[in-house]
């Protein structure tokens, strides 16, 4: 644990907690992907499974519980109880397109070819690219509410942070899992629009808009 890492933990906690009470609050799912909500779950879900066989710390075990219990209640809220809400029609991205490759990766390129490990990689390769459902909905739209942008800032902050505290570990602990740092970087690339855009835009007061 370092102080980057603390913070990315942090941010990935605020964006869910902005997500859940966005969703609750206004009874409306309007502006989010249930696709992209359905990916962060298994991603939960496949990486995490090691609480089953492994205890590291009370904290470790908490937030995993935490990411897996959200993620389940946001597809919860949004496929069944605000379900009218939703907007199935501009949400349309194939994540199939994202699953397939990300299982093949994974077998292909891992840090060790057991259960365990191959759902971990495979976990890392489809969190790098779960977000891809939500701009593109954004994109299609033409513009995403304020609390929208809060999420997705803050959910790209965490994985920006996240980078930061591997390159802490490399300099002080001479540690690196290359597998995460690359997802990482293309994680974080793929968020770069739009973190121009909010600090342009929204923290201005003004409508977030990405171009199609």
């Amino acid at each position: 644990m370092n102080i980057f890492r603390l913070l990315a933990d942090l941010s990935h906690l605020l964006a869910i907690i902005i997500l859940l009470l966005k969703i609750w609050k206004t009874r409306s799912c309007a502006g989010i992907s249930g696709k992209s909500q359905i990916l962060f779950s298994i991603v939960y879900t496949a990486r995490y499974l090691d609480l089953l066989t492994t205890y590291v710390s009370a904290y470790n075990t908490i937030m995993k519980l935490v990411f897996i219990v959200a993620s389940y209640a946001t597809v919860y809220l949004m496929y069944v109880k605000f379900k009218a809400t939703y907007d199935h029609n501009h949400d349309t991205f194939r994540i199939e397109f994202l699953l397939i490759p990300c299982v093949i990766l994974a077998l292909l390129i891992n840090r060790e070819f057991t259960f365990l490990e191959v759902l971990w990689t495979f976990s890392i390769y489809l969190e790098s690219v779960a977000i891809l459902p939500q701009l593109f909905l954004v994109s299609k739209t033409g513009e995403a509410e304020s609390i929208t942008s809060h999420y997705l800032f803050a959910l790209g902050s965490y994985r920006g942070l996240y980078l930061l505290n591997w390159i802490y570990r490399y300099i002080v602990e001479d540690h690196y899992e290359l597998i995460a740092i690359i997802a990482g970087v293309v994680q974080t690339v793929l968020y770069c629009d739009f973190f121009y855009l909010y600090i342009t835009k929204v923290l201005k007061g003004k409508k977030l808009q990405l171009p199609a």
